[in-house]
């Protein structure tokens, strides 16, 4: 990438081969090494399990490491959760993109549809049968194919039919539709995946698990085959790629990691990000303030991150600890003193995929230099 017309500091908070020490912060800073163990280790996870991987974009939201995840991890492409999330990736050279949610907007369903003119797979969620008519009109008009997976909601508590009689009359109208072609089964469970307890989640995936089983059932009885049945999270993979019915995982915060996952505890009662998965990314932030004692000002606040899954947490510190923010400051207590203005500190986000959002660049490190400056191309990407 050309950074020639880049001004460091003001559009770009790093370039490749400066030390570490000297990126403008806050900015999201990636631990390259991290990044690619964890890729590698959940596309050997799926390989062994044999199902596909299918990374969720909506959580990094950058072609980079989409590619990197599909060149590292096997992974067969991405999903994602809006048109214009989907337009970014296959833009990028991610030519097999599944939007893993509902489309309904003609404007949207349009743009959809004129998609696969670039050369990409693209397919589409459904749950209403209204909806099947909208995209079989596009996908005619534009001269084109769109793969539809019926979504079932199997716990989660928003969209998805709820029965194997509604996924069969969905699926039996994708079947006939112009210009569509039926995909399978769309049946990820996220109320669950930040439960704490790995036995907790098992059991609201057997549930899920169960859901599956019934439909597909369903299906084979009026002749009707599911080529993909997908789901998964970071926090319920194992079993769904354990349970001889899922053909694809969805998982997207394995790969970065953040607080919030962190906490949810795998089958031998560890953290995840102390047994499974290492934290590979961090909102870099630097103390501006230390004027009152035991407090120290860093310039990572409210709109460097999101807060919905709570504070970010200091990494690998236990001397001193992220405690308020505001807009534009973040408030870490220093008890000891320790801290000094213009100090750096790694915070791992509350949550990985809002606090993405907010940026503009990822900056990857390795051995303490920049190595590479990556986009986050669909940041801000949500229609």
């Amino acid at each position: 990438m050309d950074f020639t017309q880049y001004e460091l500091g003001y559009d770009i908070p790093a370039l490749p081969g400066m030390a570490e020490a000297a990126i403008q912060t806050p900015c999201l800073v990636l631990d390259l090494d991290a990044l690619e163990r964890n890729i590698r280790k959940m596309g050997q996870i799926a390989a062994q399990a044999g199902v596909q991987l299918r990374v969720h974009g909506k959580m990094h939201k950058s072609v980079d490491v989409a590619l990197l995840q599909m060149r590292l991890g096997g992974a067969c492409g991405l999903c994602c959760q809006k048109v214009s999330e989907a337009e970014a990736f296959v833009r990028g050279g991610v030519l097999d993109v599944l939007i893993s949610n509902q489309v309904t907007d003609p404007v949207k369903i349009a743009r959809l549809a004129r998609l696969p003119q670039l050369g990409a797979r693209v397919a589409v969620c459904v749950d209403d049968l209204a909806n099947v008519a909208d995209l079989s009109a596009a996908a005619t008009a534009a001269g084109t194919e769109l793969v539809c997976l019926v979504e079932i909601d199997c716990g989660a508590g928003r969209c998805g039919v709820g029965d194997a009689a509604a996924v069969v009359a969905l699926a039996q109208a994708i079947a006939t539709a112009p210009g569509l072609r039926f995909g399978g089964i769309q049946a990820y469970q996220g109320a669950m995946q930040h439960l704490p307890l790995f036995a907790e989640r098992r059991a609201k995936c057997d549930v899920a698990i169960a859901m599956v089983r019934d439909a597909v059932a369903a299906l084979a009885a009026v002749g009707l085959r599911c080529d993909s049945i997908t789901g998964g999270g970071t926090g319920s993979f194992w079993f769904e790629a354990g349970s001889g019915v899922y053909t694809e995982l969805q998982c997207g915060s394995y790969a970065f990691m953040d607080a919030d996952y962190g906490r949810v505890l795998d089958r031998d009662g560890k953290r995840l990000d102390h047994g499974e998965w290492d934290n590979a990314l961090f909102l870099l932030t630097q103390v501006m303030s230390h004027v009152k004692p035991g407090v120290a000002v860093v310039d990572a606040g409210l709109k460097a991150q999101s807060l919905d899954s709570g504070l970010p947490v200091v990494f690998g510190r236990d001397d001193v600890a992220y405690v308020k923010c505001s807009d534009e400051h973040g408030e870490v207590s220093d008890p000891q003193g320790v801290l000094r203005v213009n100090d750096k500190l790694r915070l791992v986000p509350g949550h990985c995929d809002p606090t993405c959002n907010l940026h503009d660049w990822y900056v990857g490190v390795r051995g303490g230099l920049v190595e590479v400056v990556w986009p986050i191309t669909a940041r801000g990407k949500a229609f």
